[in-house]
């Protein structure tokens, strides 16, 4: 099955609740005739006979047959109810993960928006636009009954029923372009209110309150604009379509009378012509109301279908076997998340496991990009990252996570307490969080919170420092012992204590054998170095044993007639060493 059909291939997957749901309507619409043919008996036979007898059982049948579709109706709306949970469980995990990847690709504050498309299309396939369809082929039932009556009565219903579905065509062919467009403006307002929202301490410190919400007011004040434009033409529409049937409804009631009067139908007929009339317009008002759904339903499933197209599904390949955390890249190019302009070109090194690598550069020079390459955080545009010999791609991601630590230089939090973030929110084991806790020197810090390792945490961390998060951070990275351990710009929030214990636990991973990168400017990190990493322009400048290359740029930092060719290195590396720590590449 093709990504762009797996909405489609879910909705067949529930074909058999659909078919009972069409059986249910089958019957249910049948029933619909009982008030016209009870009035139909009521006028024709109980009026003419005086039989008490009669209209008490015709009275008793029409309340059973009432209470057998009251019946049916329950059944019905429970089978859709569990049609809705089937479609959300089948695609609700696949349609999250897609929106993951997307945002992988796009870089972070990527909308949430197909999640709230997938619960908008799912509400259409299995709410009244579902009844609107199975009820509207018994339209021609009731017509071809009042033309049984009498073919008058038959040809008024259908022009009524005729111009109700060209008004419902006008209102929707001209106003959707215009709900099209302030649907996208609505998302994009949405986006950057919260995004706004988001970095309140910044804007309230920096007074740029009144200008954002001045930018949100004039894409919020655009969808306002086309909404109330696209609401008046069908306000206008709708007063038009309740007239004609509120007019429909007393016509068929006077042409009702007028053949009864020339004695061509009975009373009955009358009456039962205009109660048929009503069910007649009732599945077409169904549709109209669905007709109006529709569009938000199609440009949700577009949506949908272009996501899914975009981000396959994630393939789970076979198994590999632990990795030692001997990291190979090789021809390494990629650009910034959302990007299409290259920030890392043809970079290449080794390292064995149990090395230490410091990356250096300038600000902008791609160090971050490479970080996030090491643990597969983001696709390359060319070249490989080989993990034990083995491609990150190959890995399933599910299994590769575990031997993989990593600390963005913007430390991610979640929603829940300090233990299920440290331990990554899989099942808890005590004594492996404490471990890592104590590794990143975090654990007397964590105990002298209110409930220690419990302690729950706002999202994006709400509730601690910088420093806090970070050493966090860094107990999670370094939670379990992964193989390979990569770092950027770990120590850019601690304070003395906290760049004393990030020392400590570097030492103690060294011990351990785990591979470890650095992205730092700090000279307390370079000392314990085994290999260094120069970068700039997004291209290695010098990679090798870490004294060599510092020997290198003192040696290009010094004057040319006193340097010793030793290594030719750029002179314009030694600001690499002394670039701006913290900034975002």
């Amino acid at each position: 099955m093709q990504p762009s059909n797996e909405i489609l291939a879910a909705l067949a997957a529930c074909r058999r609740g659909f078919v009972s749901v069409g059986a249910f309507s089958a019957v249910i619409n049948l029933l619909m005739l009982a008030p016209a043919l009870y009035m139909l008996q009521v006028y024709d036979r109980v009026l003419a006979s005086g039989n008490h007898m009669t209209l008490a059982m015709l009275t008793l049948m029409v309340l059973g047959l009432y209470a057998f579709m009251g019946l049916l109706e329950w059944v019905r709306s429970l089978v859709l109810i569990r049609l809705g949970a089937q479609i959300d469980q089948q695609l609700g995990a696949r349609i999250y993960d897609a929106t993951f990847d997307a945002s992988l690709r796009v870089g972070r504050g990527s909308s949430a928006q197909p999640l709230n498309d997938l619960t908008s299309l799912r509400q259409f396939a299995t709410g009244n636009a579902l009844f609107a369809l199975f009820d509207a082929p018994w339209f021609p039932l009731y017509l071809a009954v009042l033309f049984l009556f009498h073919p008058w009565l038959g040809w008024l219903a259908l022009g009524g029923a005729a111009l109700l579905l060209a008004l419902t065509w006008a209102n929707q062919w001209l106003t959707r372009a215009s709900l099209a467009e302030a649907g996208q403006l609505a998302i994009q307002a949405t986006q950057a209110a919260g995004s706004h929202l988001r970095n309140a301490e910044a804007t309230e410190a920096m007074g740029m309150l009144a200008r954002l919400r001045q930018r949100w007011q004039g894409e919020h004040g655009r969808f306002l604009q086309l909404q109330n434009r696209a609401s008046e033409q069908g306000a206008a529409f709708s007063a038009a379509s309740k007239g004609v049937r509120l007019a429909l409804q007393s016509l068929m009631l006077g042409l009702g009378a007028l053949l009864a009067v020339d004695g061509q139908i009975t009373a009955g007929m009358m009456i039962a012509g205009s109660i048929l009339a009503g069910r007649v317009l009732a599945p077409l008002d169904q549709l109209i109301n669905a007709w109006k759904q529709w569009s938000g339903a199609q440009q949700a499933y577009q949506r949908l279908c272009d996501l899914l197209r975009a981000q396959p599904p994630r393939a789970s390949g076979m198994s590999l076997p632990a990795p030692c955390g001997a990291l190979r890249v090789e021809q390494l190019s990629a650009c910034a998340p959302g990007s299409r302009t290259p920030v890392l070109a043809g970079v290449s090194f080794a390292l064995e496991p149990g090395q230490r690598l410091v990356v250096l550069g300038p600000s902008g020079c791609g160090k971050s990009s490479l970080a996030r390459l090491l643990v597969a955080a983001q696709m390359p545009l060319a070249g490989k990252v080989r993990l034990d010999g083995a491609d990150l791609q190959q890995w399933d991601k599910d299994v590769l996570g575990p031997h993989l630590g990593y600390l963005p230089q913007d430390v991610q939090l979640f929603a829940g307490s300090i233990a299920e973030n440290i331990a990554r929110f899989a099942d808890l084991e005590a004594d492996k969080v404490v471990a890592a806790a104590q590794m990143a020197g975090v654990h007397e810090l964590i105990l002298r919170l209110p409930q220690g390792y419990d302690t729950r945490l706002g999202e994006g961390g709400a509730g601690l420092s910088g420093g806090q998060k970070q050493r966090i951070g860094l107990a999670r990275a370094v939670y379990g012992l992964p193989a390979l351990i990569v770092l950027d710009e770990p120590d850019a929030n601690l304070d003395e204590a906290g760049e004393q214990a990030l020392l400590a636990a570097l030492d103690r991973l060294r011990e351990q054998g785990r591979t470890l990168v650095l992205v730092s400017h700090r000279p307390a990190l370079l000392k314990g170095a085994d290999q260094l990493l120069l970068l700039r322009g997004g291209q290695m400048q010098a990679f090798g044993p870490a004294s060599r290359v510092l020997q290198d740029l003192q040696q290009a930092a010094r004057p040319a007639a006193q340097s010793a060719p030793v290594r030719r290195v750029a002179p314009s590396l030694s600001m690499s060493y002394g670039a701006t720590p913290g900034a975002q590449q």
